[in-house]
């Protein structure tokens, strides 16, 4: 059996005990932290926790519920450590002209994107969903640590309470706090339409065609790019920024459309010079509505594009 020999420290039989929670054990780490590169870190910092503490281990609870209890208390360690992560908005208000001197803001920890294959789950879509993840890093880190283990993993308060080691009460309290402050998750749609959205964006970019950008955008669409500060509300406030840049000035541009956060995604790579390679560039997140794109979340950086499977450059 496979836990008794990993008791006595064969770290095959650990591998292969967790091996089948390891992806759900991440996207625990990530609504935690909200950074896929954060994430590694602590899942890999718990498990070695886990297999150091799996003597002790007495079976009293289930192995999953033991390791989301180790894991658990390593993001609590984490966010102690570093804080919440942010998004433009949580900065300030929109900019009502477009920034020509944009400097990314190298003193804020940013949000991050988090792939999510086609085969998830229409609830783990939605788990990881990247308002809700943005969400969750307003709370102190118990409120957000009890909300996730109720509300997504389906943990009773008891069971909470034990890996929090507090009280039910307490766990109550904490959901009972997060609970007014954050926004009502909605189902992430799955449909034909929402699918090609990503696609219509790349090739509206690839283009440079603005009527068919405006054509994906709802009026009230925001335009974000951590880790540059300013953001965009509004079609005119968008199609300002986007005539001036994305579709203008910028280069030329080659996507690939992954899905991140639940969402359709584009992955953009900008060539700059007419014989060079196209370099990675940013992961954009669209948030649909209504069959058109409410929200774009440009997460500028090609260190984001590992987590997807991308190359840092097409030719």
């Amino acid at each position: 059996m496979d836990l008794e020999r990993a008791r006595t420290g064969d770290d095959a039989a650990f591998t292969r005990l967790v091996e089948p929670l390891r992806r759900e054990l991440h996207a625990h780490c990530y609504r935690m932290l909200g950074s896929v590169h954060d994430a590694d870190d602590a899942l890999q910092e718990a498990l070695l926790r886990a297999w150091r503490g799996l003597p002790g281990f007495e079976g009293r609870a289930s192995l999953r519920s033991w390791l989301y209890t180790v894991t658990t208390r390593t993001c609590l360690d984490a966010v102690e450590r570093r804080g919440r992560r942010a998004l433009p908005m949580d900065l300030g208000p929109s900019s009502d002209h477009v920034v020509t001197e944009d400097a990314p803001r190298t003193d804020v920890a940013w949000l991050g994107p988090y792939p999510t294959g086609p085969d998830a789950r229409a609830e783990q879509r939605e788990a990881v969903e990247l308002a809700f993840v943005a969400a969750l890093q307003h709370l102190p880190g118990n409120q957000r640590a009890a909300l996730v283990l109720f509300e997504v993993l389906g943990f009773s308060a008891a069971e909470i309470a034990s890996m929090m080691n507090t009280s039910a009460a307490s766990v109550n309290s904490a959901l009972q706090r997060a609970r007014r402050v954050m926004p009502t998750r909605e189902p992430v749609p799955d449909d034909a339409r929402v699918r090609m959205l990503a696609s219509d964006y790349a090739g509206a970019l690839e283009r440079g065609d603005a009527d068919a950008l405006v054509a994906l955008l709802t009026e009230d669409v925001t335009w974000s790019m951590p880790p540059m500060p300013h953001w965009y509300h509004g079609i005119d406030a968008v199609m300002s920024f986007a005539r001036q840049y994305p579709l203008a000035s910028c280069g030329s541009w080659r996507h690939r459309i992954v899905a991140a956060n639940g969402l359709p995604a584009v992955a953009s790579y900008l060539r700059t010079e007419p014989d060079g390679t196209f370099g990675s560039w940013s992961i954009n997140v669209l948030t649909p509505r209504d069959g058109r794109i409410a929200a774009v979340t440009s997460f500028v950086g090609r260190e984001h594009f590992a987590a997807f499977g991308l190359p840092d450059e097409l030719g």
